[in-house]
């Protein structure tokens, strides 16, 4: 029993150092576990900034960066910037509209109310980048009370349609016999001489259109837009009317050759290019009739455009005349080029029959 003492609390010494020393172990694993959370936590937070922020860098300011987003640009914009694309419905519609011809309108009066309208008759959004560039072209001859009617309705309605135009008024010079198709081929040459137009869109100078969602444009297919005209009690007289406003694209048109050059007097030009278009593989679109509404100032009938005799003829023959008959065998004389405050006036000697 006596010598038991000594080993018994030899024994417990060296449990109690044990304990210390495992005690000790611990402290220091708890110790350098915690810091090397600390360690990843700051090196998670800092990738996570990397990633959330990019990086700067510092650039001298200049006085012109210290006066402001009016220093920069019309509303704040950065010259040079890219605009955005319009949206394909423009949120600026107002749907139908009163068009009335019982007073009178004045140039001064309508570049008053149409600042914007840029020499030559030209105008583009300011907040976006125009869907299309389209070439109005207008066949004229004396038609000036009839033109100022024209523009006073028809320019708020281009702008609000957010579209990238020009305004070419094809003027045929003399009093020989009219020719309208042959007028529209000069506009379409003469507007590519100024700009790389995608769109045409053709119309008579007396036809206003009562909605402005009848957008003034090209689609997949050629587009007739004067569907129902009061002088036609607002109904398309026959499907395959395409007279008085119409749209095509570049490629729509060089497809049929243009139109004709050789329909001299009233009539006939509009079913002659239906057939081309027709035997081209080509459908007619169409807005509604609603929207397709278009109101006609009256007139009597122009000296020399009297119904031309030889247009019955002439349109049974389509398919053997349209490729021989078009923009590839168009020739004129330009007389003037005019670039007018609201639009350009293009006069023309077109021969005669």
């Amino acid at each position: 029993m006596g010598d038991s003492s000594p080993n018994f609390s030899l024994l417990h010494r060296i449990c109690k150092l044990v304990v210390l020393l495992c005690f000790l172990h611990i402290s220091v694993t708890v110790v350098f576990y915690v810091r090397s959370l600390d360690i990843r936590f700051a090196f998670v937070q800092n990738q996570q900034s990397h990633r959330a922020s990019p990086v700067q860098v510092r650039v001298p300011v200049t006085k012109e960066a210290e006066t402001g987003p009016e220093a920069a640009g019309e509303e704040g914009t950065q010259p040079g910037k890219s605009l955005e694309k319009c949206p394909e419905t423009s949120p600026l519609l107002v749907g139908a509209l009163r068009v009335e011809f019982g007073s009178a309108v004045s140039l001064e009066q309508i570049k008053k109310e149409n600042p914007e309208v840029q020499m030559g008759g030209r105008y583009k959004p300011k907040d976006c980048q125009a869907l299309q560039k389209v070439a109005i072209i207008i066949p004229f001859r004396k038609r000036d009370e009839h033109l100022k009617y024209w523009l006073y309705y028809l320019l708020p309605i281009l702008k609000r349609q957010q579209l990238d135009y020009g305004v070419y008024i094809i003027n045929q010079d003399g009093d020989e016999v009219f020719n309208r198709a042959k007028l529209l081929n000069v506009g379409y040459t003469e507007a590519l001489k100024e700009y790389d137009y995608d769109c045409f869109v053709f119309s008579d100078v007396d036809l206003i259109p009562m909605d402005d969602r009848n957008i003034y444009r090209c689609f997949s297919q050629p587009r007739h837009l004067s569907v129902s005209m009061d002088k036609f009690g607002f109904r398309l007289p026959y499907n395959q009317y395409f007279g008085g406003v119409s749209s095509m694209s570049k490629e729509q048109y060089l497809k049929i050759n243009g139109f004709p050059n050789n329909y001299w007097g009233w009539g006939g030009e509009d079913d002659d290019i239906y057939n081309r278009l027709a035997f081209r593989g080509m459908t007619i679109s169409r807005p509604s009739g609603e929207v397709g509404k278009c109101r006609m100032i009256r007139h009597d009938r122009d000296k020399q455009n009297d119904p031309n005799p030889q247009r019955f003829d002439r349109i049974a023959h389509t398919r053997d005349t349209m490729n021989k008959d078009g923009i590839n065998s168009l020739t004129y004389k330009v007389v003037s080029l005019e670039k007018l405050e609201l639009y350009t006036k293009i006069t023309v000697d077109v021969g005669k029959p």
